[in-house]
């Protein structure tokens, strides 16, 4: 993927106001009207677990692009699990009657990352790449070459269209643009390898930081790929946008990224001392929903404590549970002290154990976390023994009693997961 530094279109709204449609509709007709007549086309959209008024962008789009030869649009799952016929309508906000009718000829598709017949290779990164990108956070554990792999529907269309909510991110800085690709469609070796590099420089350290060496990293993935690239890249601010920019794949995501920072970080004066952090029903496991930790950790004392505060949750990993069952909830350097007993198991499973448990120490044997984290949801307290995490009994905690306590060091935060809390720089 080489892309001349372009921006087609772009729409902004003032802080605290959002896009209409019309405003929209018009920067994506700027951009994308007439472009791309005849053509193979394949968008990548996030699933459920990413805030986007994705129905209304699949209404627009499929209207825009109604002269393409073929339209496809495909979940950019990485490893979150497939979505079945009814749920995918859903996600565009179609019925199954209307898929079948007016959108007969528009392919809703999801990624299969474990699926080899579904993947193709590009290349690889080789070792010597991967430690020159990865810096001082190089690690032996990120092991040798890393091959790309990608969907072979990225290969077959003439085009791919990203569709890319940004926010910060805990494994690579901002999220969205390359994203999409890798680890959005990508094979595991990218995920594990990109994921785990993350993890050893820790999310305090990445965070709502634009350029990271795991955003690098993705960058020389997709540079192997052949198929042009257009960026639509937006920051969503609660169930709309608030602004939005086609172009490359750098130029829209750097764009999007500097707006997210304006307006997705909350900057406090002084650190938290406890936090009962609230995800989103649309997180529906613990894989995704432990983002109500990351957000919050820049922001939290050492010895304090986060709360991951969700009733409605009782899987820890649809996918990987039983790996994460295996290891449970660690820091890095517990971890990195018992490589040759871990090592077996996928380097993305193990940067999920570090980075919901956090950052901390070893004294000898003996794991120091630098702050408490604590479930309250439906998994028991035996489960999070097992887990290495702290429990609460969801129905003995009122969010109520947490609320307008921040200047004790006490904070609630409902639909926890997308806005990062940072404390602000001492002069």
């Amino acid at each position: 993927m080489s892309d001349a530094p372009t921006l087609l279109a772009s729409a902004v709204a003032p802080l605290g106001e959002r896009l209409g449609e019309a405003e929209i509709r018009a920067a994506l007709e700027r951009a994308l009207s007439g472009r791309f007549k005849g053509a193979r086309l394949l968008v990548l959209m996030p699933d459920h677990t990413r805030s986007l008024p994705l129905p209304l962008l699949f209404r627009l789009l499929t209207d825009i692009l109604r002269d393409a030869r073929s339209l496809d649009f495909m979940v950019a799952l990485g490893t979150h699990p497939p979505l079945g016929e009814a749920a995918l309508c859903r996600l565009v906000g179609i019925t199954p009657q209307a898929r079948a009718t007016d959108y007969k000829q528009v392919g809703l598709l999801n990624h299969a990352w474990d699926d080899p017949s579904a993947l193709v290779q590009l290349g690889v990164l080789e070792r010597a790449q991967v430690q020159a990108i990865s810096g001082a956070a190089w690690h032996e554990s990120l092991g040798g070459d890393v091959p790309i792999r990608i969907n072979r529907a990225a290969l077959a269309c003439d085009h791919i269209l990203i569709l890319s909510p940004v926010f910060p991110h805990e494994v690579i800085g901002f999220s969205g643009g390359a994203k999409y690709l890798f680890p959005g469609i990508s094979g595991a070796e990218i995920i594990n390898v990109s994921h785990w590099l993350g993890a050893l420089l820790s999310v305090r350290r990445v965070i709502g930081f634009k350029w990271t060496p795991v955003r690098a990293l993705i960058h020389a993935a997709a540079a192997l790929l052949p198929t042009p690239v257009t960026l639509i890249s937006m920051t969503v601010e609660g169930e709309g946008l608030s602004s939005l920019f086609v172009g490359d794949s750098v130029t829209a995501w750097e764009a999007a990224a500097d707006q997210s920072a304006a307006r997705h970080i909350t900057w406090l004066d002084q650190p938290l001392q406890r936090v009962l952090s609230a995800p989103a029903p649309m997180y529906d496991e613990l894989w995704v929903a432990s983002k109500a930790m990351y957000k919050l950790d820049p922001a939290v004392a050492d010895g304090g404590e986060i709360i991951i505060y969700a009733p409605h949750l009782s899987v820890v990993s649809h996918v990987h549970g039983a790996h994460i069952y295996a290891v449970g909830y660690h820091i890095r350097d517990y971890i990195l002290q018992r490589w040759e007993r871990l090592k077996h198991i996928p380097l993305g499973v193990l940067a999920h154990s570090t980075h919901v448990k956090g950052d901390g120490v070893m004294r000898g044997e003996l794991e120091q976390p630098r702050l408490r984290v604590a479930l309250a949801t439906q998994i028991d307290a035996a489960d999070c023994e097992r887990l290495n995490l702290g429990y609460y009994d969801h129905r003995r905690l009122d969010p109520s009693a947490w609320q307008g306590r921040e200047a004790e060091g006490v904070l609630y935060v409902p639909k926890a997961g997308e806005r990062l809390y940072r404390l602000r720089p001492k002069e």
